[in-house]
């Protein structure tokens, strides 16, 4: 869909201002060839227009565009979604629900549950395993850093992670930056075949038994580049993801802290991509529904 293409606010407004408008754009999407059962994928359908629903005329299921979707029983009309949508992925830096909540004129709540749902549709189901020329790099994120410790934080949540050279990046929660944890994800993440730089912490010392080549820079000794070995790129996210907590969320909890990395790799690894708008609403699309009561349940 060439409208949306490029997107931009004056033609998000222009041509989503309406329930219908956005219904149509999420059939085309959905459906590009033709309205099909989900149940049963049958293309033999009766159309009720005055209730948005259609019935499939071989198992009888009852259905419309948003069935089975992130979509599914909101309450917030389209338009809103859309917007909320647009505001999500062109925010370089993020955007708080208390943000979205002002901007849409919903309440906190649901501008919360809204967010968390595309964040869930922003999730990779089966990511490919990185290649080339790869740099890693763990930190912690939130909290506050204790003054007495020279490394160790307090109240801070360990993070891991890793970049392509020109590609794609991925991070994700860690329960602790051992020497099995890290490499473990990087064997797990990472093709053999790939080239792998990180800076001299320890833990990382193995990497060369599982892949090509292993080098690393000492920033213990304030090495920070040497020729092609550097871990620049790596840091350069941490900064700008650091960067979104300061100005938009202020602190994440370690909860979700998973669904904001999400977040933060979807719009980095699109950042050169015109169709980012039309590509977030698929995945929307073909998300699983997500439900509230899974969002606030305590984890264990």
């Amino acid at each position: 869909m060439d409208s949306m293409k490029n997107m931009n606010l004056m033609t998000l407004m222009h041509a989503f201002d309406t329930d219908e408008e956005c219904r149509t754009a999420l059939i085309r999407l959905r459906w590009p060839d033709g309205i099909e059962c989900p149940r049963c994928k049958g293309k033999g359908i009766s159309i009720k227009k005055m209730r948005f629903q259609y019935d499939c005329n071989s198992c009888r299921y009852q259905f419309s565009v948003t069935s089975g979707t992130m979509f599914q029983d909101s309450h917030i009309p389209l338009p809103k979604w859309f917007a909320a949508i647009y505001l999500m992925i062109e925010s370089r830096k993020g955007i708080s629900a208390n943000q979205l909540k002002r901007t849409l004129k919903v309440g906190y709540q649901t501008a919360w549950f809204l967010s968390h749902r595309i964040r869930k549709a922003m999730e990779e189901a089966n990511p490919r395993k990185l290649d080339g020329t790869i740099e890693v790099d763990e930190t912690y994120i939130g909290g506050r850093y204790d003054k007495r410790r020279k490394r160790g934080p307090w109240e801070k949540q360990a993070v891991m992670g890793m970049i392509e050279r020109d590609g794609k990046f991925e991070a994700q929660t860690i329960p602790t930056p051992s020497a099995r944890t890290l490499v473990g994800i990087i064997r797990e993440r990472v093709e053999p075949s790939a080239t792998v730089f990180s800076d001299d912490y320890a833990a990382y010392k193995s990497v060369a038994k599982s892949h090509k080549r292993h080098d690393t820079v000492n920033h213990t000794a304030e090495e920070w580049v040497r020729g092609e070995v550097h871990t620049n790129n790596i840091e350069s996210a941490w900064s700008l993801f650091n960067r979104s907590i300061v100005g938009a969320f202020h602190k994440l909890s370690t909860k979700h802290m998973n669904a904001y990395l999400n977040e933060f790799e979807w719009r980095f690894n699109n950042r050169s991509n015109p169709y980012l708008f039309r590509d977030t609403l698929l995945r929307l699309l073909t998300a699983p529904k997500m439900e509230y009561k899974d969002l606030i349940e305590k984890t264990a």
